[in-house]
């Protein structure tokens, strides 16, 4: 059935691309806020997505399993567009003279109350992994890749996939201990800590 679908896909076939939609954006959504930690952004990711593999639709292999990997293949390029605008932004901003105006926290102070203590901590520890390890862990352990789809995805030998892995989760775990043994020791109030 999968040979049929990519076949379809090919030949632009909106039905079979909604039926792929269907089967496939919560994982490309968890993959997205994994990777980015924001859940709206996550749905511009989804989008972004699937506009690409519309776009790129002929460029698909006619023969393969799972599209998924192909999909989050896609949702990973385009997170790495975005953080690379998002870089290209803040350059050019930190370009511009600097005004006298007060910061605006409300973003800060609303992820602090949704978000726990560990998943902050975690989320730390995957933004200072290397981007090579963090995607190779996203795509493995949250969106569930198996070695030889996740390599497919990243265009890399499956030997680099279990390597990166490996890497991604010693250090993960230790910079997430960092964290929490850090932010444990922030003073709620004078004398008092969290």
């Amino acid at each position: 059935m999968t040979a049929q679908m990519r076949v379809r896909i090919r030949a632009g076939d909106t039905d079979a691309f909604g039926e792929l939609f269907d089967e496939h954006a919560d994982a490309v959504h968890r993959h997205a806020v994994w990777s980015g930690g924001d859940p709206v952004q996550a749905e511009d990711v989804v989008s972004l997505t699937f506009l690409e593999a519309w776009r790129i639709r002929e460029s698909l292999h006619p023969d393969g399993d799972s599209l998924r990997p192909w999909l989050l293949g896609i949702a990973t390029n385009v997170l790495r567009n975005r953080r690379r605008a998002a870089y290209r932004h803040r350059e050019a901003l930190r370009r511009l003279p600097v005004r006298d105006t007060v910061p605006d926290f409300a973003d800060e102070v609303v992820a602090r109350i949704h978000d726990a203590d560990q998943v902050a901590a975690v989320m730390a520890g995957l933004r200072a992994l290397r981007r090579p390890d963090r995607e190779v862990f996203l795509l493995c352990v949250w969106s569930q890749l198996d070695y030889a789809a996740a390599a497919e995805a990243l265009g890399v030998p499956v030997g680099t996939v279990r390597s990166r892995l490996s890497r991604a989760r010693t250090r993960l775990r230790a910079l997430a201990q960092e964290e929490m043994a850090r932010t444990r020791m922030i003073p709620v109030e004078q004398g008092e800590y969290r």
